[in-house]
């Protein structure tokens, strides 16, 4: 029997284990540290993503039919880290046979004035939009090639269970719980996508079951909102509808960016929340029948996913 091997175990990795263990498929969920989901249809294992030998050894041990790329390096070191991880997902996949599903984003488009779609052109000026469109592009040829079979699921921002470090993570929800006020980045007020992580899993598992969708990239259904929109849905959920919300001076954000690496990676994508950022998946929903999940009844799961935490 074949099986999916998913190496990464964050959320993205842990939500889609579950979909698929759910649905009876046979998996390996493997990460540095061997930890994972617990289910009766996943084996946890430990792997460098780094070691092209070691990923195609245990996709090749395993029969693998998919390898789904869940990993996510450092956020300040994308432009460094990200090649020779996509090399040797592309190089265990070539060894081994199976297809390959890489988990990705939207930063490969860069700016746009228009609905993005899976086929809008990868346009992205900055470091990190240019590493993400570069191994798509690397991706893509391989597989036009006849080297490897391969596909890309692009979600926008995430949010719900098992979401924690996020733009809609631990700095909004948990701090709702305890009645306080809500910080946000950028406009409050402009159209954005965001990803729910159980449709992100849902359209990650339906690719890796269809070879037939492989060799282009799906787009994640998504609700479309503002920062404000999202934030006044949780406060609801959480009994607090009269949440504050505030928006991070420009002068504050100039002066963080000297001191906090994670602030000044930020301002390459500044522009995604400074004007509307939003997606068309209507093609990932004509196809696989999936669509984005309603924002109250996914505000209700993300919270009571948080109340649930210790």
């Amino acid at each position: 029997m074949s099986t999916h091997l998913i190496v990464g175990a964050g959320p993205v990795g842990t939500t889609t284990a579950l979909r698929l263990g759910n649905a009876g498929e046979s998996v390996v969920v493997a990460s540095r540290s061997g930890t994972g989901p617990q289910h009766r249809n996943i084996d946890l294992k430990k792997v460098d993503a780094n070691s092209a030998a070691d990923l195609a050894a245990l996709a090749t041990s395993n029969n693998a039919s998919t390898i789904i790329n869940c990993v996510n390096p450092p956020y300040t070191s994308w432009d460094r880290d990200w090649p020779p991880i996509a090399a040797a997902f592309l190089h265990a996949a070539k060894v081994s046979g199976a297809g390959l599903v890489t988990m990705s984003n939207l930063y490969g488009y860069g700016p746009t004035h228009q609905r993005m779609r899976a086929d809008t052109p990868l346009d992205a000026k900055g470091p990190k939009g240019r590493v993400r469109a570069d191994m798509w592009r690397n991706a893509l040829a391989a597989h036009e090639a006849g080297d490897v079979k391969v596909v890309e699921v692009r979600a926008s921002d995430f949010y719900g269970p098992e979401v924690v470090d996020a733009n809609m993570g631990e700095r909004v929800v948990p701090r709702l719980l305890k009645r306080k006020g809500v910080q946000l980045l950028g406009s409050a007020d402009v159209a954005h996508s965001f990803s729910y992580m159980p449709d992100v899993a849902a359209v990650v598992a339906a690719v890796a079951l269809d070879p037939s969708s492989w060799g282009r990239a799906w787009l994640v259904p998504s609700i479309e909102t503002t920062q404000r929109g999202l934030v006044t849905a949780f406060a609801t959920a959480a009994g607090q509808p009269k949440a504050k919300i505030s928006i991070l001076p420009a002068t504050a954000m100039k002066l963080l960016r000297l001191v906090v690496p994670m602030i000044r990676a930020l301002g390459e994508i500044q522009y995604q929340f400074a004007a509307p950022f939003v997606v068309d998946a209507s093609d990932t929903s004509t196809r696989f029948g999936l669509h984005a999940t309603d924002i109250a009844t996914a505000a209700q799961e993300t919270v009571a996913w948080w109340k649930s935490r210790p």
